[in-house]
């Protein structure tokens, strides 16, 4: 039996303190390979017991090897999943007489000198205050992680897409070369559709040379058809919030939106219905989100609502439904919210969604379609992270002061595509970095660009957009964009922030403040997007949305006006899809337009490649790309009859440069083939040019 491997002291708490009569299968199976030291990937859903899967034979090891002081890294993508993960944690640690802290950039400093001084056993933290622990002037990094064995990494999914991840897999390159020993990985995730390459990216430098082991045993929670699942469409956020409002009255509900606009907007509409309403999103002060969570897990009938700050392990107590208005961008995402409910014994995992209008209907019919398949979505690095090289370089000279130029390299251990020559003469010639006899040190222009604040700004890898915090009183209610405070207004200047109207009283404008007091009502909330972010849906996701326009229903309850909108939104399409390949559609007017169903990024790829053919604008999105308006079939067959052999990447625009963090230390050219590379879908691009094409009028 796996579990008799653990400590006795442990296995002796898991039966008389948590009264669990065995470990579940996914942890059972965990415990070989992790007290044997391999790297491992611990797949699950949503509270299927990984964090224990993970740490119980980590602290069956600690305890048989005597590991001492710092041993264990576990690390979180958010803050208030570290703070709800704390008192689990330190009660299982406290089983074994070792010792839990958490340190990120609430926690304050008189405590975090006290974490230095006690080096508890197991530290819970982010990779930026990884980062910011490495490159401080009071922290001896060298002898705080001189003990350090394993690194768990949690939600490791959420790292691995973007550069978030490979900020954090430089960090752990750093720590190896630091304590000149391999370090233990072990990744939790909800499911991936790539778990091999998954787990291979978290080993980092070390792939192919550690044993590595996936541990996903097939259970009945993370079957797709083991969830009652529920299409709606309602037309308008007012009558999303009316439905939400009659249905499933003294249960508890968590309700999924896709910005934090509709957040706001949806909590002001369910409370004038008179819902107990909290909210949650990433704008709202860390205060005010753990009171509406903390009232929200001891609250019987009521309603949070959420963008995905809550899709993720936070624990919010047992919920009896979840809602979904629109579709989110991923299979995955959906996963990971409907693996919110169903907890309970004898209930069963169910998400009710709410479409807005009939393209986002048909985009949540699509996602479903790919999801009762069995399909999720692959994870993938970003290609190319020239800027996050960049980073690096520049946070090792902060971390060890003088740095040799020949041994910069070696602190990434190989792993690809640290240490490079060119991005290191670079950082010289352009005085990011100053050198002496062979010595590297940071430069004016690093102290220039990033040494505010000590240079806390170099440990995080995204710009966010600049806002304004939002006080009333003393308290902190959340931020806003500018723009809300500059656009003229007619009387009050009124916002819309934790679901309550506010009147503005002061702005601060050197301080980027603005005091606020109740209102009645009214109020708008807006915030905007990163600088550069790539918007638009998936390949694959854009494919099933023509699948569903041509009549593939998905396997999951449709009420009757879900049935009705969808079939009006097929017959306004029907022009636009056809089953033997894509369209090309003059409609009534002069434009041209490409009826691809490719994705944005094929679709941008496309029109970099087929310059020929499209129109000097260059307008795409997911679904089209507009051609030039007097373009004939057999124009199109000879300008396109090689472009698969051609394909071009898209050219980024300034504005897209501006949100890569960091481009300032790299020459331009490496700036924007960065850009490039992400921006592009080379693969759905060829796809759609080995279809057959047909020439539409529509009068």
């Amino acid at each position: 039996m796996p579990a008799a491997d653990l400590d006795p002291v442990l296995l002796h708490h898991i039966v008389n303190s948590l009264g669990w009569p065995d470990l579940r299968p996914l942890q059972a199976d965990a415990v070989a390979p992790v007290l044997a030291g391999d790297d491992a990937l611990v797949l699950a859903p949503t509270a299927g017991g990984k964090t224990e899967a993970a740490v119980f034979p980590l602290l069956t090891r600690m305890a048989a090897q005597r590991w001492t002081a710092t041993s264990v890294l576990y690390v979180c993508p958010l803050k208030a999943l570290l703070n709800n993960l704390l008192p689990r944690l330190e009660t299982y640690a406290g089983w074994l007489g070792r010792r839990t802290a958490v340190w990120h950039g609430d926690v304050p400093a008189s405590r975090r000198r006290a974490i230095l001084f006690e080096r508890p056993d197991i530290l819970l933290t982010t990779p930026e205050s990884l980062e910011s622990m490495l490159v401080s002037t009071t922290v001896d990094h060298r002898t705080f992680f001189a003990g350090l064995q394993a690194v768990v990494v949690d939600e490791v999914h959420a790292f691995a897409g973007d550069d978030r991840g490979w900020h954090l897999l430089a960090v752990l390159e750093r720590l190896t070369h630091l304590v000149g020993r391999p370090i233990q990985r072990v990744g939790l995730s909800a499911t991936v559709g790539n778990p091999t390459d998954l787990l291979g990216w978290l080993q980092g430098s070390s792939a192919g040379t550690r044993t590595a082991t996936i541990v996903a045993p097939d259970t009945p929670a993370s079957r797709p058809v083991d969830a009652e699942v529920e299409l709606d469409f309602v037309g308008s956020l007012a009558n999303a919030a009316t439905v939400i409002a009659s249905l499933h009255a003294g249960e508890k509900r968590l309700v999924f939106c896709e910005s934090r606009q509709v957040v706001e907007h949806l909590g002001q509409l369910l409370r004038a219905e008179g819902v107990t309403t909290f909210l949650s999103h990433a704008s709202l002060s860390t205060d005010e989100r753990r009171r509406a969570e903390q009232a929200f897990t001891e609250a019987r009938d009521c309603v949070i609502v959420s963008t995905s700050t809550l899709e993720l392990g936070i624990d919010v107590g047992d919920l009896d439904r979840v809602i979904q208005i629109d579709a989110p961008a991923t299979v995955a995402s959906f996963l990971q919210r409907l693996g919110r409910t169903g907890r309970r014994p004898g209930t069963t995992r169910n998400c009710l969604f709410l479409t807005l209008s009939g393209e986002a209907l048909a985009e949540a019919a699509a996602l479903l379609l790919l999801w009762r398949r069995g399909w999720v979505e692959p994870i993938t690095a970003p290609p190319e992270p020239r800027h996050i090289v960049a980073q690096q370089i520049l946070a090792l000279a902060l971390q060890e002061h003088r740095v040799g130029d020949q041994v910069v390299a070696g602190w990434w251990n190989g792993l690809r595509p640290f240490g490079t020559d060119v991005l290191l003469r670079h950082l010289v010639d352009e005085g990011f970095l100053d050198s002496d006899q062979g010595m590297m040190f940071i430069g004016p222009e690093a102290e220039r660009r990033f040494g505010r604040r000590h240079f806390m700004d170099m440990t995080a890898v995204f710009t966010g957009a600049p806002e304004f915090t939002v006080l009333t009183g003393r308290a902190e209610l959340g931020r806003v964009d500018p723009g809300l405070l500059t656009d003229e207004v007619r009387g009050d200047r009124l916002l819309l922030l934790a679901g309550r109207s506010w009147r503005v009283t002061y702005i601060d404008w050197r301080r980027r403040r603005c005091f606020v007091e109740p209102a009645d009502s009214g109020g708008r909330a807006r915030w905007t997007a990163p600088a550069g972010a790539i918007v638009g849906t998936s390949h694959e996701l854009t494919r099933a949305v023509r699948e569903v326009l041509l009549g593939a229903d998905p396997p999951v309850q449709m009420t009757r006006r879900a049935a009705s909108r969808l079939a009006t939104e097929r017959d306004e399409l029907s022009s636009t899809v056809h089953p033997g390949g894509t369209v090309i559609l003059r409609d009534g007017g002069e434009d041209l337009r490409w009826w691809t169903w490719a994705g944005y990024r094929a679709n941008a790829t496309l029109a970099a490649t087929l310059t020929e053919v499209i129109d000097p604008v260059q307008r795409y999105d997911d679904r089209q790309i507009r051609l030039r308006d007097n373009l004939t079939p057999s124009e199109w067959r000879q300008l396109t009859a090689d472009a698969t052999q051609r394909l071009c990447l898209p050219q980024p625009d300034n504005k897209a440069l501006e949100g890569l963090k960091f481009n300032a230390a790299l020459p331009e050219r490496l700036a924007i083939a960065t850009l490039a590379a992400r921006l592009s879908d080379l693969d759905g691009a060829a796809t759609i040019l080995k279809e057959p094409t047909r020439f539409i009028s529509v009068t």
